[in-house]
């Protein structure tokens, strides 16, 4: 990755949160922003995680050593449950004894049924709030798109999920998407936008200023009034109508 020069041979900076930082052009021809001290303390954090998964393996394994000899892990498992059945050096129907069980367990989980539902429609609502929100709060959207919000949420909005609290991006081959700022990094809401819709195949229909055209929106209106789409005939188009749709300030989307 070569820096950038300007014509008197100076890297180039660019100011990013008052910290100005050299400027990289990747392979791809892409310039984003080095932070230099940023990525060593990434590589610090990474390599401490790496050491712990190693460690972790390490402890794994010797706890596998306990079971070496065990060829049949079904035939250990079944012998195990027919010693949890002896009581008093007296086999229980193992029948009653599971039908005993079962009923124990749906007690338990019809009693905390509407608190795990609270609890997934709490998980819901958050994530419509992250991921929605962020595509409402946009600035890449608001500038750079023909097209309003929610159709891009609805286009892209799959490539997003909630992390511990943090709005995650994954590309199409289900890998998250990292900073090029800042290497190590996940990437920000708008930064992984603009990687989604870099990789769309139809993205000169929906950036403003790209001259995209299509067929035209049809709406009810007559020749000289405003034309009306209803969001059922608008989501039936192809992109570029949609985009074409979008731009035309004589066409209307109602719900």
């Amino acid at each position: 990755m070569p820096f950038k020069f300007d014509a008197d041979g100076h890297i180039v900076l660019q100011e990013v949160n008052g910290q100005k930082l050299p400027v990289f052009v990747h392979a791809d021809g892409k310039e984003a922003p080095f932070d230099g001290d940023g990525t060593v303390t990434t590589i610090g954090r990474l390599n401490s995680e790496a050491k712990g998964h190693r460690e972790a393996k390490e402890a794994a394994e010797t706890k596998l050593k306990l079971f070496e000899g065990i060829d049949d892990p079904a035939k250990a498992k079944k012998a195990m449950e027919v010693v949890a059945n002896l009581d008093g050096k007296k086999l229980i129907e193992a029948g009653e004894k599971d039908r005993a069980i079962a009923e124990a367990i749906k007690a338990v989980e019809d009693k905390y049924a509407p608190i795990v539902k609270e609890r997934d429609d709490l998980q819901s609502s958050l994530v419509a709030e992250k991921v929605g929100g962020s595509f409402a709060r946009s600035k890449l959207i608001a500038d750079k798109l023909a097209i309003p919000a929610d159709l891009v949420q609805a286009r892209f909005g799959d490539a997003f999920k909630v992390e511990n609290g943090n709005v995650v991006a994954y590309d199409k081959s289900g890998n998250k998407i990292f900073s090029r700022t800042n290497p190590g990094e996940l990437a920000g809401f708008d930064e992984a936008l603009d990687v989604l819709i870099e990789h769309y195949p139809h993205k000169d229909q929906i950036l403003k200023g790209s001259g995209a055209s299509g067929g035209g929106a049809r709406g009810n209106g007559g020749g000289g009034g405003k034309r009306t789409l209803s969001r059922a005939q608008f989501d039936g188009m192809s992109p570029a109508d949609q985009a074409a749709a979008a731009r035309d300030p004589n066409v209307a989307i109602t719900d």
